[in-house]
């Protein structure tokens, strides 16, 4: 028997996907996401969100695009992995997202096409146009210098096109030596992994979206602690440790997830 069934549960309140759903609103994520909508809303141009391996950016990226998602004015694309061999591949590569490759047959083709299509869209018909770059720390400075060139396009009152740069710590040093690039960004956020509280905070949203009625009794203080502890904060590391002490829950067929339980599940997963 899975432990859905045992703890009545519709969803896996743990999965690792980026799962709008399950996106929990931290400080930190929701003044991120609320800067960006604002960004987007008055087509600021550049925006970087920071952040460790594990704190969510890719969720948050998905759960951004949601919020649009019944505003036929604005038009996401979005880049999930910036890793081309050479600069014709990554301006293709836009270009084939934007619809606008068919004739192309260089990279000064292909920047031409992606000109006229961000005026189309950003003048004649009036849309704004947000390309959202996940996993950033890939991109080249080849490819920093194409985007600062893209963010050129501009009329007297905005940016034509929205980027959002979705990035890990590391992307910091390479954009401030490319100072034109860096000198463009209108809002840089870093996103902190969570607090004791707010981890447990975390665990409880996730349990009652997945239909825990029970969910934020299900792990004692003690429990909650030592995962805290253990993952210091990091959402992705929580969600794994929790979805492993579930595991570990129904297969002993206890009732909550105690200290006792939660050392050893540390443990297993330490070995």
């Amino acid at each position: 028997m899975s432990y859905y069934e045992v703890l009545n549960l519709k969803k896996e309140p743990f999965s690792t996907s980026p799962d709008p759903y399950f996106f929990f609103r931290s400080s930190a994520h929701e003044t991120a996401i609320k800067r960006l909508e604002i960004a987007i809303r008055l087509r600021r141009g550049l925006s970087v969100i920071l952040g460790d391996v594990g704190t969510g950016k890719t969720t948050l990226g998905r759960t951004l695009l949601q919020s649009f998602n019944q505003e036929d004015d604005y038009i996401f694309h979005l880049l999930l992995d910036p890793t081309y061999k050479s600069e014709f591949q990554f301006l293709s590569s836009l270009a084939k997202m934007f619809g606008v490759s068919s004739n192309c047959r260089s990279t000064l083709d292909y920047r031409d096409a992606i000109e006229k299509y961000l005026f189309q869209k950003g003048v004649d018909e009036n849309k704004t146009i947000i390309l959202l770059i996940d996993e950033g720390q890939k991109l080249t400075p080849t490819f920093l210098e194409i985007l600062r060139t893209l963010l050129n396009y501009e009329t007297n009152e905005y940016k034509l096109l929205q980027l959002v740069i979705l990035a890990q710590m590391e992307v910091l040093p390479k954009i401030r030596r490319i100072k034109n690039f860096y000198d463009r960004i209108t809002l840089k956020y870093i996103i902190n992994p969570l607090d004791e509280r707010e981890t447990s905070e975390m665990i409880g949203f996730r349990l009652n979206q997945a239909g825990c009625d029970s969910g934020s009794n299900l792990f004692t203080k003690g429990a909650v602690k030592l995962i805290y502890e253990h993952t210091m904060g990091y959402p992705r590391k929580i969600s794994v440790l929790c979805h492993n002490a579930l595991e570990e829950l129904v297969m002993k067929n206890k009732r909550e997830i105690d200290e006792s339980l939660m050392l050893e599940v540390i443990r297993n997963e330490v070995a």
